[in-house]
């Protein structure tokens, strides 16, 4: 019975090691080169990734991500996220996951409206829809999804803050931020790395 049950496990252990290693490094390069999933200005990045919910366990978070700029290796991404209902503060950053589901099929007729950082913190409570936002973006009033509108920075450590490889992102379809460490000098931070899970044009 021991026997039966240890082959049992190492089938199991085999067939989840050639999925990881093999067919999904090699569905990720076929998909990538369609035009539908390649990875360029303007693309839609779906990445589930594991975090702490605040206590001692750990949870899964959904995140979609709009490529706003490429240059080199150096991919630049916007969080895409919903303002919170007026009296209804959202909990958190990341994108639920129903609604993160439904965008993978309806992202493309979505409207995202593009938000200067600095006009997000206006009204009574961040982040939030208000009047003030209605009235500077109109297009907020057929949906709440907006993408922070951030301009090229002189400084290093806020230009770097969501920059990842271009490379890591078409070989091996993960997110490895760019980051500035101890030095002025841009370093990949391979520990940080996320995987992705969809990209869309």
């Amino acid at each position: 019975m021991k026997k039966v049950l240890f082959a049992g496990l190492l089938i199991i252990i085999i067939l989840y090691a050639f999925r990881q290693l093999v067919y999904n490094p090699y569905k990720w390069k076929k998909a990538i080169n369609t035009p539908e999933h390649k990875l360029q200005l303007g693309s839609f990045i779906f990445s589930k990734q594991r975090g702490s919910n605040g206590s001692q366990s750990m949870q899964t978070n959904y995140f979609i991500f709009k490529v706003i700029e490429i240059n080199g290796d150096y991919v630049r991404l916007s969080v895409i996220r919903q303002l919170s209902e007026k009296d209804k503060i959202r909990s958190g950053f990341s994108t639920k996951k129903e609604a993160y589901k439904d965008l993978k099929e309806s992202i493309q007729k979505v409207t995202i409206t593009p938000i200067l950082p600095e006009d997000l913190y206006k009204g009574s409570s961040s982040f939030t829809i208000n009047d003030y936002l209605l009235d500077k973006y109109p297009s907020l009033q057929k949906s709440r999804y907006y993408s922070e509108d951030v301009k090229s920075s002189t400084d290093p450590r806020e230009y770097f803050s969501l920059v990842y490889s271009k490379e890591k992102i078409i070989a091996k379809g993960k997110l490895v931020p760019w980051i500035i460490s101890n030095s002025d000098k841009p370093e990949l931070a391979e520990r940080l790395s996320e995987n992705i899970e969809l990209i869309v044009n």
